[in-house]
């Protein structure tokens, strides 16, 4: 992979392709699908503006693609129609699934400007005509209310707090896939009690191995089973100053 008009091994650029190709067989992907994911890949290890600090092109394959990809893994996911990731930030797990899942509807959302410019152009280079960039935070975001099947987030927030960004959005029956690392019982509890004022009940909490020698990767599933309340979303920064479900 060459960086600023460099030459590169040839090794160095096969190596990517060989495991994103691995990859889209692992999970029948578009037959676009490869060249569509080494663009955001590159865009991700070469662009000096992306918000990620890996930068390594087979780190990255791992950390952010096959992460991504991993929650493909969930049939909510797989048959959703709309999807909202929030703090899609880099636009993970938010494009690659977009990629992966060309019949659905991905909105890629972000408070701050300078990401969303990040994310124009990830989708362009990824030709993700099924993605459009949010600039706005959950909590201020009308047009979204009761508008997803799935709600996608990534590294996010402690999981009170993503689980009151995402009950409003949901449509009911709905699904929050959320994209947490080692297992942390006081927040999971604090989640639990969080969903039950909003509407969602915990599923399951699914240990994930997105690519070998992943460790502490789990993906907790919450279904929202009844209408949010009213009163929610709070204004903004309530979530995360007065945080649903702590004790």
């Amino acid at each position: 992979m060459s960086v600023r008009g460099e030459p590169c091994d040839p090794a160095a650029i096969g190596a990517p392709a060989v495991r994103v190709a691995a990859l889209a067989e692992r999970y029948a992907l578009p037959d676009n699908a490869v060249s569509r994911l080494l663009a955001v890949h590159r865009l991700l290890v070469e662009d000096p503006l992306a918000p990620t600090a890996i930068r390594d092109p087979l780190k990255a394959i791992d950390d952010h693609l096959a992460d991504s990809l991993v929650g493909l893994e969930v049939e909510p996911v797989r048959t959703a129609g709309t999807i909202a990731d929030l703090g899609s930030g880099a636009g993970l797990p938010g494009l690659p699934l977009a990629i992966a899942l060309p019949g659905a509807s991905v909105a890629l959302v972000d408070s701050l400007s300078k990401r969303c410019a990040f994310l124009e152009r990830a989708v362009a280079v990824s030709e993700a005509s099924n993605a459009r960039v949010v600039n706005a935070r959950a909590e201020t975001w009308p047009e979204g209310l009761g508008a997803f099947d799935v709600i996608v987030a990534r590294a996010l927030a402690p999981l009170p707090v993503v689980v009151e960004y995402a009950a409003p959005l949901l449509t009911v029956g709905g699904m929050l896939v959320a994209w947490r690392g080692r297992r942390n019982h006081r927040d999971e509890a604090a989640g639990d009690r969080a969903a039950a004022q909003l509407g969602l009940e915990p599923i399951e909490i699914r240990h994930m191995q997105p690519f070998p020698g992943a460790e502490h990767r789990y993906l907790h599933l919450m279904s929202k089973v009844t209408e949010t309340p009213s009163g929610f979303p709070r204004r903004p920064g309530m979530a995360t100053k007065r945080p649903l479900g702590v004790q």
